[in-house]
């Protein structure tokens, strides 16, 4: 497929990048994504929270200042009741609030199954964008925030999740990644993505794609649901981590003795999920530190970059 060249476009889909970049001028370029699904949780005001914590984060991925949205709704309108829609609204209207993004339009399709999410417009300084390429060796990745959504999620559409499970997801998915991306220019951090379908194990395969280097993930440092482990053990597996397992498994290098929770983890689909960076190691322990007094509190060091490997994913 021949995709259109253009001398003002940074950020493109040939790399699979978070979202599209492209320069006005020397000091100003517009970032630009759009995202939606099917809801996850049963609460509608929690959904449209999560929907649109999980659109901007591609912005926020980059380095980007999301400023604009616009809603994108699928609904049955035959089917479910309207004071359902007007609480995903209200949820994604809040969280956008929140973000201190403005809602300035959208568009609505009758459609059986509900969906929503956004489309939304930031900006950035053309020099200070962070791709989801260009890690160096020795740079240490972190992790901002715990893995299992997918399983938990699963776990709740059957009915086997507690109260105090639900709680503690929703509140991941629904937090904003805007503070771990306005940290990270004080923090020299050389590639960045955040971590949503194609679970751990896929988008980091995104970011070392046609590169000289390699990852290494220590599944003892992963932060996770503690839920996610039983939920795990009794088959609550969502299909889209076997499906990421099936297409990613040939690049990925697993030591002896890994457990089969870390073996399901690293590939379970995230919605929300936090952002992976790579820091230099100098900068990595402070960069935690930070996070966590600014309210991040399950960033952790997950691994590293490696020039021994390139292209593959070492799981020790």
């Amino acid at each position: 497929m021949h995709f259109h060249r253009d001398a003002n476009l940074i950020a493109g889909i040939e790399h699979g990048e978070d979202a599209g970049i492209y320069k006005l001028r020397d000091d100003l370029a517009l970032v630009q994504t759009v995202d939606f699904f099917t809801p996850i949780v049963d609460e509608p005001y929690d959904f449209g929270r999560i929907a649109v914590a999980n659109s901007l984060s591609d912005v926020y991925a980059m380095g980007g200042t999301p400023l604009t949205a616009m809603n994108v709704v699928c609904f049955p309108n035959n089917s479910m009741d309207i004071s359902i829609l007007r609480e995903v609204l209200r949820g994604g209207l809040d969280a956008m609030h929140a973000a201190g993004v403005i809602l300035v339009g959208g568009h609505t399709v009758d459609d059986p199954e509900l969906k929503y999410g956004l489309s939304v417009t930031g900006i950035i300084h053309p020099e200070r964008v962070i791709h989801n390429y260009g890690a160096l060796p020795g740079d240490r990745l972190i992790l901002t925030k715990n893995l299992g959504t997918g399983i938990i999620s699963t776990a709740i559409k059957a009915g086997r999740a507690a109260p105090s499970d639900i709680t503690a997801v929703t509140a991941s998915m629904a937090a904003l990644n805007r503070t771990a991306s306005e940290l990270m220019p004080l923090f020299n951090v050389h590639a960045a993505t955040d971590i949503t379908g194609f679970g751990l194990i896929g988008h980091a395969a995104e970011m070392i794609a046609g590169s000289s280097t390699g990852y290494i993930i220590e599944t003892g440092r992963l932060p996770v649901f503690e839920a996610s482990r039983k939920f795990a053990a009794e088959g609550m597996i969502p299909g889209g981590l076997h499906r990421n397992r099936d297409y990613y498994k040939n690049i990925v290098n697993v030591s002896p003795g890994i457990s089969q929770f870390y073996l399901d983890i690293i590939y379970d689909p995230q919605t929300s999920g936090g952002l992976l960076m790579a820091v230099p190691a100098d900068k990595a322990a402070a960069f935690v530190e930070k996070l966590h007094l600014s309210g991040v509190p399950d960033a952790a060091v997950i691994g590293e970059v490696t020039a021994e490997n390139p292209g593959r994913i070492m799981v020790i």
